[in-house]
């Protein structure tokens, strides 16, 4: 009700919980809230958050895409769909550098759609597959939702980079296997290649690729080689893009406090989000609501199959109203006890979650990324949606392929000394 009513989902959470502790429990609710919106927010782990977000802003305003789409475009001329997957290659590129699906879908939209617009590629093509790769911000480390998740978990946040790495690729490549079907069976919607470059130039583009490339490596490589947490790796990222902007020249005095107050203003609105949800947390377990409901749940006999089944279409639905954090942390205090009490291991659990949030982010009424491309493009929710529509079953398909081959989540972090 008081979501509904327009109440900053924050307060509404901690109002709730508020309520929650003075009406059933004896704790004064108080303390309690002091208490643990005090550890929530002075949590080391969560450092990392506001400094990908700072990242992701700097980022945004600097020639990085720019840089990125000369890089690609001439090794895309002989490929079936040619330019669209520009869209795809460049928002799995940004998102090893980003963490967020918004700013993902807005950074290489703002330079692919006009450009695939002014070369004769169908609208809806270009729109529905940015919208889909746009979500790649969340899969791909480094990614805000992970970190949310680890946290409100208590799930390594570097294993959970690592986790996401291949199954964020696995659904670029599916994207761009849709591309080439859909290419291959409308020919004649797909323009002719403008010229033909020689493999000289072709390597000589390439150069534009450098800079994001060594800043994947100092973020990336510095958790895979255990030099650094994902805490110090954000820093990381955070310098290597003030040294990209600085040798760019693209980031003048009011960009940086553009970059710093963005990013403060989306950090403080997930923040109390966090707070909010890590009270309701301790309220609905001084009920016992989390409890009873892992019990009833318990009672009707799903199997392991039937409560992921379950989940993802309660997610799916969720997200047609909530955007990914909050969905995250209004549920996780519910959902996974219930989790651990089936024996699911809770890091493929986290990127389960992520890729069924990747899915709110293209569902209407509120899907993130269509808001982003509705503003850039000019055009309807709906018609944005449609055609992202087969993005969506794509990633159906992808969380299936997890389920039957759970490795392509836990492999690599068994792997790695964390």
């Amino acid at each position: 009700m008081l979501l509904g009513s327009g109440v900053w989902i924050g307060l509404a959470l901690t109002g709730v919980a508020w309520i929650g502790m003075e009406l059933f429990s004896s704790r004064p609710a108080g303390d309690a809230m002091a208490v643990t919106i005090w550890g929530t927010m002075s949590s080391w782990t969560l450092t990392a958050l506001p400094l990908f977000v700072w990242m992701g802003e700097i980022l945004f305003r600097t020639r990085l895409s720019e840089d990125m789409f000369r890089g690609l475009a001439p090794w895309l001329e002989r490929v079936p769909g040619r330019l669209l997957h520009t869209n795809i290659i460049g928002c799995t590129i940004f998102a090893a550098v980003s963490g967020s699906s918004a700013a993902t879908c807005a950074t290489i939209g703002k330079m692919t759609l006009p450009e695939l617009e002014s070369r004769g590629y169908p609208d809806g093509m270009t729109v529905g597959t940015l919208a889909g790769a746009g979500t790649l911000g969340l899969l791909i480390p480094p990614s805000i939702i992970m970190i949310v998740y680890g946290v409100t978990a208590n799930v390594s946040i570097a294993k959970l980079f690592i986790a996401g790495i291949i199954p964020g690729i696995m659904l670029a490549v599916l994207f761009s296997g849709y591309i080439v079907v859909w290419s291959l069976a409308h020919p004649e919607r797909i323009p002719a290649a403008a010229e033909r470059t020689s493999l000289v130039q072709k390597l000589a583009a390439s150069r534009h690729l450098i800079p994001v490339v060594l800043l994947i490596l100092a973020v990336l490589g510095s958790i895979y080689t255990g030099v650094a947490t994902a805490t110090e790796a954000a820093a990381f990222g955070v310098v290597g893009a003030l040294v990209i902007a600085a040798f760019q020249r693209s980031l003048g005095w009011a960009a940086f406090r553009d970059s710093l107050l963005g990013a403060t203003r989306l950090y403080c609105m997930i923040a109390l989000i966090l707070a909010g949800a890590s009270f309701l947390t301790l309220s609905m377990g001084y009920i016992g609501l989390p409890t009873d409901l892992a019990a009833w749940i318990g009672t009707l006999g799903l199997s392991t199959f039937g409560l992921i089944v379950a989940l993802a279409v309660f997610y799916i639905v969720l997200g047609c109203f909530l955007d990914g954090i909050s969905m995250v942390v209004l549920t996780m205090g519910v959902v996974l006890p219930t989790v651990e009490k089936a024996g699911i291991d809770l890091l493929w659990f986290g990127i389960f979650i992520v890729l069924v949030v990747e899915m709110a982010q293209i569902t209407p009424p509120v899907g993130f990324n269509l808001f982003v491309l509705q503003g850039m493009t000019g055009r309807q929710i709906t018609w944005i949606a449609k055609h992202a529509l087969p993005m969506f079953f794509l990633m159906c398909a992808a969380v299936l392929a997890i389920w039957f081959f759970p490795q392509l989540v836990t492999a690599l972090p068994q792997r790695m000394k964390l």
